[in-house]
């Protein structure tokens, strides 16, 4: 799995990584701080919150085009000192008003364009070191392994953002609204480590960081297309990025609806063996035990396959002491923990799905790039109607909070989203990693880091449209807020699946 790829990668996978751990601390609870530092309804706090994803996704297209002209590691770079800025003027107490919103606002913006300049970027950059013949037909898995480790970072946030608001509070004697701003203190310690793991083992992909401008200025080749060719390429991703949108549409209500609907509607209680899955370290242990469980078959080392079983042994050994101490009274769930699990599955079926679409095209079966992407928005569609059929019989959000008062609420199992999120998760491995390796692999030389940004815009219009949710939430059924999504994403699905000819045309 990890065999055979270029040192870089896992260079800037970690660099993404440290950047990502503190985007998603971050994101984790800052729609609840919306709320409860300044007051704010579900519906602005929707609108703000969908605001900020939008230009996060949105100004990647200005960050390709300025690195399509000035190279793709300054940009990233610059990214990183902005993104820090931003992350320090957010994690100022300053109350909660109009002094405090206006600092608020202004670090969004700049977390948003730091972002634009960083994360496109560092992506291309990923897919120029497989434009190597020694390395092409590796894109597809590395670009899985890198949206891996993207997503351990994401793992970890929820728990960190929990960890740290309650530590500020208990042992600072901070307020609740104040503890907030230790979670995005966070993401500025994040953020240095990132930049020291990118110049750290810089050497490694420094050959990637130039744009093609700068790399034809030094005379050596790239590949040159017909008009004809780059027009085809370029409608083929414009489709894949119209389908783009409805799926981020769909899939990042994580920080909204589905947030929310933890916080309303799920029962706050958790009592036994459930308990297990929202500590953070026996999640790490099934990681571990994963992991280790591949290396104990594909490795052809003796000593390789004692310490994977030594590992696997010491991880269930840590989960049998965990199941055995199980707290009697339970635990109290908090909204945010809910956002560990979708990187969780992640982490831990990647290997499954590497291995998976490595034995069909051994046999010439596995689905090209656009089929995948197809698939992942029927897998979206199933997840939603999941949680339609759950919420039927449920009080709409208005309701619910009323009886919340009168001690009448209702209120469902933790495993409608624990299930909802590992559909969703299946929808993501297929869509997303991808996706982006499509856009990589078929975008023209010349124009890479502006198609990465196009990429980028149609998840900016996605996350735009995530205040929908939000601003059906109120006196809408919950069955159907839900199967507003279930419709989008199998009227996606089913574009996708009729233009397939063209799209995989574009890739010969």
């Amino acid at each position: 799995m990890f065999e055979n790829q270029p040192k870089g990668l896992f260079a800037l996978a970690l660099a993404n990584t440290g950047e990502r751990f503190g985007y998603y601390t971050m994101l984790a609870v800052f729609i609840l701080f919306l709320k409860a530092n300044f007051g704010l309804d579900a519906t602005v706090a929707g609108q703000i919150y969908s605001a900020f994803l939008a230009l996060v996704y949105f100004l990647p297209l200005v960050g390709g085009i300025l690195a399509d002209k000035i190279g793709y590691g300054k940009c990233v770079t610059i990214g990183i000192m902005v993104m820090f800025l931003g992350y320090v003027l957010l994690a100022i107490p300053l109350g909660g008003g109009t002094t405090a919103m206006i600092a608020m606002i202004g670090a969004l913006v700049l977390i948003s364009f730091g972002t634009g300049l960083f994360k496109g970027n560092l992506q291309v950059m990923v897919g120029n070191l497989y434009d190597d013949p020694k390395y092409a037909d590796k894109r597809d898995a590395a670009f899985s392994l890198f949206y891996m480790a993207i997503n351990i970072g994401a793992m970890f946030a929820p728990t960190a953002a929990v960890k740290i608001m309650a530590w500020a509070q208990t042992s600072l004697g901070w307020s609740v609204n104040d503890s907030y701003h230790f979670a995005f203190m966070v993401a500025c310690a994040s953020l240095v480590l990132s930049i020291v793991i990118y110049y750290a083992c810089r050497p490694w992909f420094k050959h990637v960081e130039n744009s093609a401008k700068q790399v034809a200025a030094t005379g050596a080749k790239i590949e040159e297309l017909t008009p004809e060719q780059t027009k085809k390429r370029i409608v083929a991703l414009c489709m894949v990025f119209a389908v783009v949108i409805f799926f981020w549409m769909a899939f990042h209500q994580n920080g909204n609806t589905l947030t929310l609907f933890a916080d309303e509607f799920v029962n706050p209680l958790c009592t036994g063996i459930q308990t297990m899955a929202f500590d953070i370290i026996n999640l790490v242990m099934i990681v571990v035990m994963v992991y280790a469980g591949f290396s104990l078959v594909q490795s052809k080392e003796k000593k390789t396959k004692a310490i994977s079983g030594v590992a696997i042994v010491a991880a269930l050994g840590v989960l049998a002491y965990k199941y055995l101490n199980i707290s009697a009274e339970g635990i109290t769930l908090s909204a945010p923990i809910f956002q560990q699990f979708n990187p969780f599955y992640v982490v831990a079926l990647t290997p499954f799905s590497m291995a998976l679409f490595s034995a069909l095209a051994k046999k010439g079966k596995e689905p090209s790039a656009p089929r995948k992407i197809a698939l992942g928005m029927v897998v979206a569609t199933i997840a939603y109607i999941v949680m339609a059929v759950a919420c039927i019989g449920l009080l709409t959000p208005n309701a619910q909070e009323l009886a919340r008062v009168t001690g009448n609420a209702t209120f469902v199992n933790a495993n409608v989203l624990i299930y909802t999120y590992l559909i969703l998760t299946f929808a993501e491995l297929l869509l997303s990693p991808m996706g982006i390796s499509f856009v990589t692999k078929v975008a023209p030389p010349k124009y890479k880091g502006m198609m990465m940004g196009g990429w980028f815009v149609a998840t900016a219009i996605g996350n735009y449209l995530v205040s929908i949710g939000s601003n059906l939430w109120g006196d809408m059924p919950l069955w159907g807020v839900w199967s507003v999504f279930v419709a989008v994403c199998a009227v996606a699905a089913i574009f996708m699946f009729a233009m397939m000819k063209k799209l995989e045309d574009a890739t010969k």
